[in-house]
């Protein structure tokens, strides 16, 4: 098991700066670590074909006390003039990649599954939309809007769709812990958006 340092508060924060909720996944290291590859591939790779630029995706895996481990993943990436229910679909492919590699992988249980939540990249998608005026429902459907379940309908649809590149993605993220948006690019064919424009 090659781990790393507990990461940076920053690393393990929410958007807001609040420490992300801790999930227990009974999986071992090595199948836990993969999953937590296909989480932030699938970021990455719906980012990428939905015209963001990505700076960088990777897994981290560390060990918060003797004997026990843990893994997190980050993805960044700039989404410029990214249509709201696109960067909306993005923020939950990860959810929606690591729910898939477990049913792939015959490791799909109920409890494993509901591990996978990442209601932080909900709430991102949700405080991002409504700054430019888009109303995400958490649990309905709000007037003019969309839900979080209709989002990851999208979402889930991309994912099959782009499964190969994600997977591919996934198992290179889970050997060398940190990939390049133009690492990315080049195994899958995807294009990276060039860094330009305003910020989001």
């Amino acid at each position: 098991m090659t781990t790393a340092l507990t990461p940076a508060p920053e690393t393990l924060a929410d958007h807001t700066g609040k420490p992300r909720p801790w999930l227990e996944m009974p999986l071992t290291y090595e199948q836990a670590r993969l999953g937590m590859a296909f989480h932030e591939a699938g970021h990455a790779v719906l980012a990428m074909a939905y015209g963001m630029h990505v700076v960088t995706s990777e897994v981290t895996a560390w060990e918060p006390e003797p004997g026990l481990w843990a893994v997190t993943g980050r993805t960044e990436h700039r989404a410029y003039f990214t249509p709201p229910w696109r960067y909306a679909a993005q923020c939950a492919a990860g959810e929606m990649a690591q729910i898939t590699y477990l049913m792939v992988y015959g490791r799909w249980t109920p409890e494993r599954a509901a591990a996978c939540a990442a209601d932080h990249d909900r709430e991102q998608a949700i405080d991002t939309l409504a700054d430019f005026g888009y109303r995400l429902g958490r649990d309905h459907v709000p007037a003019d809007g969309k839900s979080w379940g209709m989002v990851r309908g999208m979402a889930r649809r991309k994912v099959t769709h782009l499964w190969r590149e994600i997977r591919t993605v996934a198992h290179a993220m889970d050997e060398n812990t940190q990939l390049t948006g133009a690492e990315i690019a080049a195994m899958t064919g995807l294009v990276n958006a060039p860094l330009s424009g305003g910020a989001r």
